[in-house]
C-alpha cells in the first residue's frame, strides 16, 4: 500500500481554512497544517496542526526532515514574506515541491483615493497631523507608527490582550472579520475617521474596508505588498488543490 505524500501547509492566509478543509481526509495527501500562533477566530483548521515557530531556517530544514514532509504549500499571509522566502529557498536546496498561494492584489476603482506607500514607517509622511486614522495593520505593528501624529488613532484588533508598545491618543477596536461594507461604513461614521492605513493584502472578503472608504470619501494610505520570492504561484484555493493533486 501506497504512503501518502506528507504535505506541510504553511497556514494564515484565509485561504488554508479552505484548502484543509479540502484535503481532510484525503487518502493519498497527509496535510499537516502549521500556524505561528493558534487561531484566534474561527478555531480549528480540519487538519492536524502544529503551533509555533520552527526555530529558524535550521530547525525548519529539520523539522522537513524528521516528519518525511513531501512538498510544503505555503498559504501564509502575503506581507510574511521572510517566512515565505525561507521556506522557498529551503524546499529549492532539499528538492521539495514548493508553491505559494498568493492571491491577487487590491486594484484601485473610480472614486477611490489611495497613497502608496512603502511601509508602516512611511505612513506619517503620507498623513497630515491632526486626523482622525483607523489602522487596520493589527497591534504588533504599533511601534513602527510611531512617528505619526494623529488627533487620534484608532486601532483594530482581535483580541483584548495588551501589547507591550502602547501610544498615545490610541482607541483599540475589537473586532473580527468578516465586516460587511455597511459595517464599516457605520464604524467609520461612528468615529468620525479621517483617513484609513491598511496593506494591500487583497482578497474579496477583506476589501469592505476599501469599499466603505471609497463610498465616504475617505483616502486611503495602501502599504505596498512587499516582493515576493520566486517560484510557483497560486491564486486561488482551486489553483492550490490542483496543485496537491498533481503531486
Amino acid at each position: 500500500m501506497d504512503v501518502p505524500l506528507h504535505l506541510l501547509l504553511l497556514a494564515g492566509a484565509g485561504e488554508a481554512r479552505e484548502i484543509a478543509a479540502a484535503l481532510a481526509g484525503n487518502s493519498t495527501v497527509r496535510a499537516t497544517a502549521s500556524l505561528h500562533y493558534p487561531e484566534r477566530a474561527f478555531g480549528p483548521l480540519a487538519v492536524p496542526t502544529r503551533i509555533g515557530g520552527f526555530g529558524g531556517e535550521t530547525g525548519f530544514r529539520t523539522y522537513l526532515k524528521d516528519h518525511s514532509v513531501g512538498a510544503v504549500l505555503d498559504a501564509t499571509h502575503p506581507f510574511a514574506v521572510s517566512v515565505s522566502a525561507r521556506s522557498n529557498r529551503v524546499c529549492a536546496q532539499t528538492g521539495l515541491a514548493y508553491a505559494q498561494v498568493l492571491r491577487p492584489q487590491w486594484q484601485q476603482q473610480p472614486g477611490d483615493h489611495w497613497v502608496d506607500v512603502a511601509g508602516e514607517a512611511a505612513v506619517a509622511g503620507a498623513i497630515p497631523p491632526g486626523k482622525r486614522v483607523f489602522v487596520t495593520t493589527g497591534r504588533a505593528t504599533l511601534s513602527l507608527f510611531k512617528d505619526l501624529k494623529p488627533a487620534r488613532l484608532f486601532v483594530r484588533q482581535l483580541t483584548d490582550t495588551p501589547h507591550q508598545f502602547e501610544m498615545k491618543n490610541t482607541t483599540y477596536i475589537k473586532g473580527v472579520a468578516p465586516f460587511s461594507v455597511d459595517e464599516e461604513i457605520s464604524l467609520f461614521r461612528d468615529l468620525d475617521i479621517d483617513w484609513l492605513v491598511t496593506r494591500n493584502a487583497g482578497g474579496r472578503e477583506n476589501r469592505t474596508k476599501i469599499d466603505a472608504a471609497r463610498a465616504l470619501g475617505i483616502p486611503v494610505a495602501m502599504i505596498r505588498r512587499p516582493r515576493q520570492p520566486e517560484g510557483t504561484k497560486l491564486e486561488s484555493v482551486q489553483a492550490a488543490l490542483e496543485w496537491v493533486a498533481a503531486l
